[in-house]
């Protein structure tokens, strides 16, 4: 028979500790950095995973684990919602991204809707600034290369920025610039 006719069989995971849970958070940590329900789902997704293969596993008594982990994480400064957002904050500020989408992506990874506000806040949020932003990065409505483009396009270039979250009356507004109006 042929390799690819043969089903393949899934490889045995290595038993869940709590030692090993705690491995598992710190080398997540160190390739990546995270909010607290964000670590906890990664950890009870290689939990639940194991369970399935081992039904005896309890994995209650593993969910403690990941518990008691994130506090100690959080003790130790090593996991920090607050440095998270205001990181992810700061990434989609600098792309160009929307405050409605930055809040959706944040609430996502489990950040408190103030703590989220009260960041965005602190950057300095300006709308219009980060829509040109994101029209210049596509190069849509006013960085379009001339006026018959713009007008073919208009539609498109609006539901580029609309989907993107920013609000009609901005979306209106950066389209009906020129390039000469616009400073980015």
């Amino acid at each position: 028979m042929n390799s690819k006719t043969q089903p393949q069989k899934q490889k045995a995971l290595k038993k869940i500790t709590k030692i090993r849970l705690k491995n598992i958070g710190l080398y997540y940590l160190e390739r990546f950095e995270s909010s607290v329900q964000n670590l906890r789902d990664v950890l009870k997704r290689r939990v639940d995973r194991y369970a399935y293969q081992n039904p005896d596993f309890d994995k209650n008594q593993a969910y403690l684990w990941i518990e008691e982990i994130l506090a100690d994480f959080q003790n130790w400064n090593y996991v920090s919602d607050e440095r998270y957002a205001l990181l992810k904050i700061k990434d989609y500020l600098a792309t160009g991204k929307s405050a409605r989408y930055i809040k959706t992506k944040l609430k996502m990874k489990g950040i408190d809707e103030n703590a989220i506000d009260d960041l965005i806040e602190k950057e300095e949020y300006n709308p219009k600034e980060f829509a040109l932003k994101l029209a210049k990065k596509r190069k849509i409505g006013p960085f379009r290369q001339n006026d018959d483009e713009r007008k073919e396009n208009r539609q498109k270039d609006m539901g580029i920025l609309l989907r993107a979250g920013f609000d009609y009356d901005v979306v209106c507004d950066i389209l009906g610039q020129s390039l000469d109006d616009t400073e980015v």
